[in-house]
């Protein structure tokens, strides 16, 4: 029966703000991002990843405007 193999406790882990994020055409601003972690964490969420180590070549430059 498959059913005996359901695990009693499955972990939910928010990647949005570190694969997310990566993922945008234009830049988020920082307090922007802080806010979405902020909504993530008032919704309950237990775990949530925000950062992440990324190759220097796939950081985008910004230049003055």
């Amino acid at each position: 029966m498959m059913l005996k193999n359901i695990p009693k406790k499955v972990d939910i882990i928010e990647v949005g703000p570190r694969d997310g994020l990566q993922n945008e055409k234009t830049i988020i601003s920082l307090n922007d991002k802080i806010k979405f972690i902020e909504l993530l964490k008032d919704s309950n969420m237990s775990c949530i990843e925000a950062g992440s180590f990324v190759r220097p070549d796939k950081v985008p430059i910004v230049t003055g405007k």
